[in-house]
């Protein structure tokens, strides 16, 4: 893809991206032109990927095709503010901040300025992540299979009405977290009972990775592939009666909805 993608911030998120960028066919570090809030982070990705790396966010919105807004929430309307008029010709503006709406970049931004909001999770970092894109009427249908091409490279992209989003912030956007303290427990309950911490981890870890695998692969009901691990009078059986004792569905519901009602509540 001869393209030019910019970012703007260069935190967690913004970094996992440029990294699996470069790791992708489809870019080059010649691909990629960064700026980020402190001289530390300039330097420091410069070095680590050899970027062009710029102090001044203006110079990258007058030269990026895609421009990555991979900084905090409450920054977007100072940023778009500087930039609204410095944009190139037919660039795609692309923000992946929690509780930006599509009404609030139209309304920091120029009429016929195209954008995009997507909604990325962590596993972006290592590949697996998943992306809702919500389409606007500023995107024609070759600016979607575009994005879509670019944003597959992190992981699983799905384009999504935007009245999802707080259900897509549910559902992937919050919910590793809710796996990884999962995973915790899964290997302290193995510690308890004598295995390595390491161990632990890496056995734990991998039973979730392959669960999800076999979901998304075998493209079989939750239920049904649960009900294959239970045999009758098994062990498993006896953890599931636990689980539902505890009320262990109810709880990842409510811990869910919560999300969503937080999402909802930052929107802008």
């Amino acid at each position: 893809m001869n393209k030019i993608i910019g970012f703007i911030g260069a935190g967690n998120m913004g970094e996992a991206m440029i990294k699996k960028l470069l790791e992708s066919d489809d870019f080059n570090k010649q691909s990629i032109i960064v700026t980020a809030k402190t001289v530390e982070t300039r330097k420091r990705i410069e070095n680590t990927y050899n970027v062009t790396v710029l102090e001044d966010i203006k110079e990258i919105a007058k030269n990026a095709d895609y421009l990555v807004l991979a900084v905090k929430p409450h920054q977007y309307e100072g940023i778009l503010n500087q930039i609204r008029n410095e944009l190139k010709e037919n660039i795609i503006i692309i923000s992946i901040a929690a509780g930006i709406s599509s009404k609030f970049m139209r309304e920091n931004l120029n009429n016929k300025t195209k954008f995009v909001n997507i909604m990325p999770n962590t596993p972006v970092m290592v590949g697996e992540g998943m992306i809702a894109l919500y389409p606007n009427d500023s995107l024609t249908e070759e600016d979607i299979s575009n994005l879509l091409s670019i944003f597959s490279i992190f992981g699983k992209v799905e384009v999504v009405d935007e009245t999802l989003m707080d259900a897509v912030t549910a559902a992937s956007g919050s919910s590793p977290a809710f796996v990884y303290m999962m995973i915790e427990a899964m290997a302290d309950a193995a510690v308890l009972l004598g295995m390595k911490r390491d161990k632990a981890y890496t056995f734990a870890a991998q039973a979730v990775l392959g669960a999800a695998k076999m979901v998304l692969e075998t493209k079989e009901h939750p239920a049904v592939l649960k009900d294959k691990v239970c045999s009758p009078g098994g062990t498993t059986i006896e953890g599931v009666k636990e689980l539902e004792n505890k009320n262990f569905r109810s709880a990842v519901i409510n811990a869910s909805i919560a999300v969503a009602n937080k999402s909802k509540s930052m929107n802008k």
